[in-house]
Parts: C-alpha cells; structure tokens; sequence
C-alpha cells in the first residue's frame, strides 16, 4: 500500500480548525489521484479523533467517503466523559492524566460537543466508511473508542472492534502485539478496499 502523511498545522500557533481543514485539502488532493474507494483513512489518538472527525466533514461538504476508516484509540469525545477516565487513570503508563489542557487549546474556545471536535457526537445515519477501531483494556481512551464503535453500529455502519489485554493507549511500543495490531489494521483494509 502506499501511504501518505498530512503534515496538517497544530497548536498553539493553529489550534482547531486549522488541521481539520488542512485534512480536507489533503484528501482533494488525493482524490485528484485515486478513486475514494481505493482510499483508507487511518489515525491514531489525537490523529483517530481528527481522522474520524475528518470523513464527518469531507462528507458533510459533498465529498465522496473513502473507502475504508482505521481509528486507533481515537480522542473522538473532548469532553473526556467516559468511564475509562476515572477506571484507567491510574493504570495506563502512557496516558496517566486527563488532558483539559491541551483540549481547550486545541478546541479555541468552541463547544466541545461539535461533531467536527468529538466525532462521537456526530450524526453516522448520513454515511460512513467501513471502520476498525483498536484500543486496550489499560487506555485511557477506551471508553472513547468503545462509544465510537457503539455509535457507528447504532447507525448500521460496518464497525469492527479490538480490544487487546494490558495494553496502554496507542499499543505496547515494541511488544509482539503490535505486529498483530497492525496485521488486523492492514487485512480490514485490504479487504474493505478490495470489495470496492
């Protein structure tokens, strides 16, 4: 597969929207070159949150979905209300506290419930891609992986979700799991771009 990485603008001297639309621009991009269906979005934590939140946007403004959607431990919900930040604060070794800070940076001041900041709040009736989400039972951020994936199945979109044992938020850093993380990553989407 070929792969491209959108060096999209951050805060503090861009905070949001500045990367949700540099994403978009990427995309246009692309679709000058590849037929949406033969392209996988993928993103992992603060990137899963802005990839989700991404395909909301692009397909809001018209643009055709692509054709398969990876979401690692997605920051999806900025209000951070899951249960796994109270239930896993003490026990992920990568991700030990919540990140208020940084989220009222990044957010500038908008609501943190708009779909294109916490895509979980989105409306997935009106079209997503195929998706795999992947997190582990020691994440911060498993219950927002958790209500994204519940979120795309109450709308009847193809969602996949893998959990792996102890692992922390965005994977083992170097453990055998992570080949296996990334061998189910990579088998969904070869399948989901090969039915297209």
């Amino acid at each position: 597969m070929r792969a491209f990485a959108v060096d999209y603008r951050m805060p503090p001297d861009h905070p949001y929207p500045a990367g949700l639309e540099d994403s978009i621009e990427a995309y246009r991009s692309l679709l000058g070159r590849y037929q949406p269906e033969r392209i996988a979005v993928s993103g992992g934590s603060a990137g899963g949150g802005l990839a989700a939140a991404f395909v909301l946007k692009a397909r809001d403004m018209g643009l055709p979905l692509p054709g398969a959607c990876v979401l690692a431990t997605p920051e999806a919900d900025l209000t951070e209300s899951g249960d796994s930040f109270e239930a896993n604060i003490f026990v992920d070794v990568v991700a030990s506290q919540r990140l208020t800070d940084s989220i009222a940076l990044y957010a500038n001041g908008h609501d943190l419930r708009d779909p294109y900041l916490s895509p979980v709040f989105g409306d997935f009736s009106k079209g997503f891609p195929p998706t795999i989400l992947t997190c582990g039972t020691r994440d911060l951020f498993l219950s927002n992986t958790v209500l994204m994936h519940r979120a795309l199945r109450r709308a009847g979109i193809e969602a996949q979700l893998h959990v792996w044992e102890a692992m922390p938020h965005g994977g083992f850093f170097g453990a055998p799991e992570d080949e296996e993380v990334l061998e189910e990553q990579a088998r969904f989407i070869r399948a989901q771009l090969a039915q297209r």
